[in-house]
């Protein structure tokens, strides 16, 4: 199946499971003809169709609850019931029942592109060895969750270093558009239920964000709460491309599971409403993007920690890390090496026939409300 095609299919699938945005939609359309690096992050529907047939060596592996649409750009800070800062995977729209290796090739994959783009400095061996470092090593001490306050030092410098003054979040959000008829009623309701029980003039916004799950109604309930500004965020769920790629109409939400156990000190926040996945909006729980990265970070030692954290979410399963070693212990030592290349090929390889003149993926937009 020709990319094109892949997409109008995915978008219809899409628009039957929610209120497609057309307008992010469309914006989505603009950002992955941009760069290999911004397509790679909005098809992650295109990467399970071509991961079996491209990697079918390491696709057979023991499953895990993985995260799936796993790059260098879904990582983020939060705050933890205790207020400490805390650092890892932002975003588990897509999680899976996968096999484990289906997540490092990902990631590594992620991280090549990035570097052919210039916005990472390491070679494409430096990043897959760094990554299956940090991951042995989580593996071997079943997991660590990276609380920030008082350790890693250098992570909380990558990660809030290049961060804008509070006061500029805030403006930032108040200026978001009024979410006008985008806002449904079950959004309201999950919207002011997860508000501080002060919450007082409430408005309600919507919001454009991230690169693959653009087309999803997202909005922003933004609020005073004692004399200083509170935010909250619903956005659009639906079942994981995982399952509209092996044709099967799964309705299962694996993602909250899949955060519930993994090793990390969770966001209090973070709440899975029917439809609707909620969190914190704030200026130290964000995604942070490369652009953000401050340009003395260590590009070796993130991937790294990126690698553990990938380890911190397998080992939820207790009996994981053990499958998962042995396993390790029969694989090429170049494993991911090659499969990383080859998928980063291979998307490029899309990309350029998706950002070439040809057919624009087209979907009705009339789908089911959110």
């Amino acid at each position: 199946m020709r990319i094109h095609k892949a997409t109008r299919k995915y978008e219809r699938w899409l628009a039957a499971h929610c209120a497609v945005v057309k307008a992010d939609l469309d914006r989505k359309h603009e950002l992955m003809r941009a760069s290999a690096f911004s397509f790679f992050r909005g098809t992650f529907y295109r990467w399970m169709q071509r991961w079996p047939e491209i990697a079918p060596d390491v696709a057979k592996a023991p499953n895990v609850s993985a995260v799936g649409d796993l790059h260098v750009e879904n990582f983020g800070t939060w705050r933890d019931v205790e207020g400490r800062l805390v650092w890892g995977v932002n975003d588990f729209d897509e999680c899976a029942p996968l096999p484990y290796t289906l997540d490092l090739v990902r990631l590594a994959a992620s991280a090549i592109l990035a570097t052919r783009e210039a916005k990472l400095s390491l070679s494409e061996v430096g990043i897959c060895r760094a990554i299956l470092q940090g991951y042995r090593a989580s593996l071997a001490k079943r997991g660590a969750a990276f609380v920030l306050d008082g350790r890693h030092h250098w992570i909380h410098h990558s990660a809030t270093a290049s961060r804008k003054p509070a006061g500029d979040f805030w403006e930032t959000l108040s200026t978001l558009p009024a979410a006008g008829p985008n806002l449904s009623a079950a959004a309201r309701k999950v919207l002011v239920a997860s508000l501080p029980a002060a919450a007082i003039n409430v408005v309600f916004k919507r919001r454009v964000a991230g690169v693959g799950s653009l087309g999803r109604p997202r909005l922003v309930a933004l609020a005073n709460s004692h004399g200083g500004p509170v935010a909250r965020e619903a956005k659009a769920w639906l079942p994981s491309a995982v399952f509209w790629a092996e044709g099967r109409d799964r309705s299962t939400n694996y993602s909250a599971d899949t955060v519930d156990d993994a090793v990390r000190a969770p966001d209090p926040t973070l709440r899975y409403r029917r439809r609707w996945i909620v969190r914190r909006l704030a200026p130290d729980c964000m995604r942070i993007n490369l652009s953000d990265l401050p340009r003395d970070r260590d590009e070796e030692r993130l991937l790294v920690s990126m690698g553990a954290e990938v380890a911190n979410i397998h080992v939820g399963d207790p009996k994981a890390a053990a499958r998962i070693l042995r396993h390790l212990r029969r694989l090429s030592p170049t494993w991911l090496i090659r499969s990383p290349v080859k998928m980063a090929d291979a998307i490029t390889s899309d990309w350029r026939e998706f950002r070439a003149d040809g057919p624009e993926p087209e979907i009705r937009v009339s789908g089911r409300r959110a």
